[in-house]
């Protein structure tokens, strides 16, 4: 698409073979999307689409920061009951800490905070609590009779 439109030509008849030359070159084949409906085809429009898919792309909360913390820390509950490790727990927690005790000396604007930190030891006591009640423990071997 680097050429310049000739002159004497109409804009519309230049881009229509533009188009066609790189549809026979294959240039729209194997694009991300290919052959599936649009996402937002059955949605109402909305004015601000392309603003609120760049914000979702770049991970951008709406949420005031006290309430974006809480859902992180909710977030955190979650993650800490999906660790496979003593160490992912630990580094869960204590990575939510720092940022709820920093939420604690310089609140945030917009709601209150209501949130403490958690308590790591007991949160890992938890945390092994369920996951030796979730793991089988030994199956003990059914009795044999005498003759096998």
């Amino acid at each position: 698409m680097t050429e310049r439109k000739p002159t004497g030509v109409s804009i519309e008849s230049w881009v229509d073979r533009q188009i066609r030359e790189a549809a026979e070159r294959g240039e729209f084949e194997n694009l991300p999307g290919y052959g599936k409906p649009l996402a937002s085809l059955d949605a109402p429009y909305d004015e601000l689409w392309w603003i609120k898919g760049k914000l979702h792309r770049e991970g951008f909360s709406p949420l005031p920061p006290s309430l974006a913390l809480r859902k992180e820390a909710e977030d955190a509950k979650e993650a800490v009951r999906a660790a496979r490790s003593e160490r992912q727990v630990r580094g869960i927690l204590t990575a939510i800490n720092e940022k709820i005790g920093k939420a604690l000396r310089m609140p945030p604007p917009g709601p209150p905070l209501n949130l403490g930190t958690f308590d790591v030891e007991a949160e890992v006591a938890t945390w092994r609590a369920a996951r030796e009640a979730a793991e089988p423990g030994p199956n003990p071997e059914p009795p044999r009779s005498p003759g096998a």
